[in-house]
């Protein structure tokens, strides 16, 4: 809204001053601009703190990861998830958000802000590098899962770093930049008329990470032990189911960064200013439709593993939740939360289901992780397909009206279409990238661990201790061990 002095004095009339007319549109544009930056600040506050609660989720999968995997290897798992940051820090500086968010660029990849260089400007600030490296260390993480008690720590540090410094940001700058080639933020040439809604990233950071521990798992082959010379699996069961609750709480905590935190603003108005209804609606609206779908994943997996096992197990509780929150953090923007229950109870069946067949051909995955991100993942991506309504794509993504929308409430089959495109390519990307590194370490004797090494437990072996000291000895004068 331009104030201008000559029109203040054709309100006041031809006697007023002019000088009065122009100190008064100074201060309204003095206070407009204060407005301004009010908003900037409340919307970079807003970003940073769901930054803050996505990295926390790191604090999760360390809790979990742990808690999953037996005593002698714990030591490793923890170290592979402080340095998931570390180096992703690194890597992503340096290549990652350039590659996938460095516009104006082609479809494919990005090719600006190279270790943040004329950063910030006009598109980004430092607050939104930061919330987008959270999501890349957490597509790192759910891969070291899959790997976790016989990779050798070398063959770790390199496929972290190509995970969190190529592979993922190429896949996000293809669903999540304005130039992507499949992005729903397009300003032409939508995939489809709709492009893919994959709103905080059941695709671009679950199945990325799902596909990736898939193909690492299936190339160094299962655990010593995990099955007998019959096939018949054997259970290796993590150390600490306390740690796996505490993991996955303090997951369930962060995700309410992961997907809410995703709209990157909340001081946004839909339709006329001075409405109860804004984005601010919209953010709450996600963060129960999150809620749900992974409550009602956890309570289908309860009954669901009693009827096929016979006893209320917390581990599987923990995962079906975790499949819940995978599968509906594609669509949680753009759904209603009775769609959330369907999501999360066929979240918790994809899960069981996929658990099933892995014991069946041999598969060993220590944390389920390619089952829950990978498959709980690609099921979110479909769901979304059916399920996301119109009012709330149109808010959300804006564009043209008449964008199609869930195939279920009569939007057309664009949408689905789309989403399948996207399971599609990031299952060929990821394993023409990734799973040729994995074959490649592994011909080169640099993927597993020898068989010495993963009896003993690779705390010992590679990392100089364990991570639980039961008691100390010391050697009193007379050479002898005591307490």
């Amino acid at each position: 809204m331009d104030c201008s002095p000559a029109h203040l004095q054709g309100l006041f009339g031809t006697n007023a001053s002019s000088a009065a007319a122009q100190y008064i549109c100074g201060r309204f544009d003095a206070v407009s601009s204060k407005f301004i930056d009010t908003g900037y600040a409340v919307d970079n506050t807003y970003l940073l703190f769901s930054t803050y609660l996505v990295f926390s989720m790191q604090i999760g999968f360390a809790m979990l990861c742990a808690g999953s995997v037996r005593a002698k290897n714990t030591m490793n798992i923890m170290l592979t998830n402080v340095l998931d940051a570390a180096t992703g820090g690194c890597f992503y500086y340096l290549f990652g958000f350039a590659l996938a968010f460095g516009t104006p660029s082609n479809g494919f990849i990005g090719k600006h802000f190279f270790g943040l260089s004329q950063f910030p400007s006009a598109s980004f600030d430092y607050g939104f590098f930061l919330f987008q490296w959270a999501f890349a260390i957490a597509a790192a993480g759910i891969t070291s899962g899959s790997i976790a008690e016989r990779t050798q720590f070398s063959a770790y540090l390199i496929y972290s770093s190509l995970l969190t410094g190529l592979v993922y940001p190429i896949a996000s700058h293809w669903f999540w930049s304005v130039d992507g080639w499949a992005s729903p933020g397009r300003a032409d040439g939508l995939l489809f008329g709709s492009g893919v809604i994959d709103f905080a990233g059941s695709g671009v950071v679950h199945m990325v990470g799902g596909v990736a521990g898939l193909w690492g798992a299936l190339i160094e082959g299962p655990r010593i032990g995990r099955f007998d010379h019959s096939g018949r699996a054997v259970a290796l069961r993590g150390h600490s189911g306390t740690l796996v609750v505490l993991g996955t709480l303090l997951l369930w905590f962060g995700w309410y960064g992961f997907n809410p935190g995703s709209f990157v603003n909340i001081l946004k108005t839909y339709g006329e200013s001075g409405s109860f209804y804004g984005q601010w609606s919209a953010i709450a609206r996600t963060a129960v439709t999150t809620t749900l779908a992974g409550s009602t994943a956890a309570l289908t997996t309860l009954f669901g593993k009693r009827l096929f096992v016979g006893h209320w197990n917390v581990t599987d509780v923990c995962n079906g939740l975790l499949g819940g929150f995978a599968a509906i953090t594609a669509g949680c923007s753009v759904v209603d939360p009775w769609a959330a229950v369907i999501c999360g109870f066929f979240a918790a069946w994809v899960l069981i289901g996929l658990n099933m067949l892995a014991e069946k051909v041999q598969y060993d995955d220590p944390l389920e992780a390619a089952q829950l991100h990978g498959g709980c993942g690609a099921w979110g991506l479909i769901f979304t397909g059916l399920f996301a309504k119109k009012e709330y794509v149109n808010q959300v993504y804006g564009g043209d009206e008449n964008r199609p929308f869930g195939v279920l409430l009569g939007g057309g089959f664009g949408l689905l279409g789309a989403q399948v495109v996207q399971i599609l390519v990031v299952t060929a990307w990821v394993s023409v990238t990734m799973g040729t590194m994995f074959f490649v370490l592994h011909k080169l004797n640099l993927l597993r661990i020898s068989h010495e090494e993963e009896m003993e437990g690779m705390d010992v072996t590679s990392h100089g201790g364990v991570a639980y000291v039961y008691e100390d000895r010391v050697h009193n004068k007379g050479g002898e061990m005591e307490l």
